[in-house]
């Protein structure tokens, strides 16, 4: 193995926090796991590590056992725990989402997907498990939705902790069967919980939440991340009227509400399309 002293660790993963992870290179997956496995690096390091090998152009098995021997080990920093098993969320859903039947689908295998979402069940219902790592557990494995999630979900919002409830809020853009508690969360006064709301709202098309969406609009004073939660919400809520609700955002000065608003737009676009398809084939 090629030794790598601190230095050159912190100038690569620089490097790579500087650049989109579609020009990494190609050794990228390899240097972040050495990172990850070496208990001489910077704890600093370690952690960057951990929220880098999540990225798909880079998570294979190697980077996933890795990740989840780091989310599992007492021994281990719990911030580091913590960073490391939400990692694991985002190739939990893509192998949940395509399946196996194609393996070039998917990064990881399916002995692995399994292997994750059991060791994330048990670091959440362990007892011994750091606070901050147990809701780093859950939020990731909601992200492939088993049967254990709505109760784990339903315990956490009703704890009554903040934290808790904002993880619970989080999940439910996952799994169904929390309307309520969504409708109930956009009346928060965090707006951190607010906005989990706003997108689980969109997430499942909840017309409940369709006036609350669009007093965010309208409220000159809303955080930009708020904001655009919401305009990606008002797409996937009302496709047919967000033109109209968005038209004053279209135009906007600020780039990343422009995108946001051409995104929400996009499948009323082509709903609009297929429909004029249709009429001018039945008219010939």
């Amino acid at each position: 193995m090629i030794e790598r002293n601190p230095e050159e660790a912190g100038m690569d993963l620089k490097t790579l926090l500087d650049t989109p992870p579609w020009d990494w290179p190609p050794d990228a997956g390899m240097m972040l796991w050495r990172i990850l496995t070496d208990q001489r690096a910077t704890a600093s390091d370690r952690l960057v590590a951990a929220e880098l090998a999540g990225d798909f152009t880079v998570i294979n098995d190697d980077l996933a056992d890795a990740l989840l021997t780091i989310a599992s080990s007492a021994d281990e920093p719990e911030q580091l725990r913590a960073r490391a098993a939400i990692s694991l969320g985002p190739v939990l859903e893509q192998a949940d989402t395509d399946g196996f039947e194609d393996p070039d689908d998917v990064p990881i295998t399916e002995r692995t997907f399994r292997n994750i979402q059991e060791s994330l069940e048990k670091l959440y219902l362990g007892n011994s498990t750091p606070k901050e790592v147990r809701r780093r557990s859950l939020e990731a494995s909601v992200r492939a939705p088993q049967l254990w999630h709505q109760g784990a979900i339903r315990h956490a919002y009703s704890s009554g902790d903040q934290e808790w409830m904002l993880t619970a809020v989080f999940s439910m853009r996952w799994v169904r069967g929390f309307d309520d508690q969504i409708l109930l969360a956009l009346k928060s006064g965090d707006p951190e919980m607010k906005f989990q709301a706003v997108i689980a709202a969109g997430n499942w098309e909840l017309d409940a939440a369709w006036s609350s969406i669009i007093a965010l609009l309208n409220d000159a004073h809303s955080p930009k991340p708020l904001l655009l939660a919401a305009i990606g919400a008002v797409g996937s809520i009302r496709p047919a009227e967000a033109r109209e609700v968005l038209v004053d955002l279209a135009d906007s000065d600020d780039e990343e509400i422009a995108e946001a608003v051409d995104e929400a737009l996009a499948p009323a676009d082509i709903a609009s399309d297929e429909e004029n398809g249709d009429e001018e084939q039945w008219v010939n």
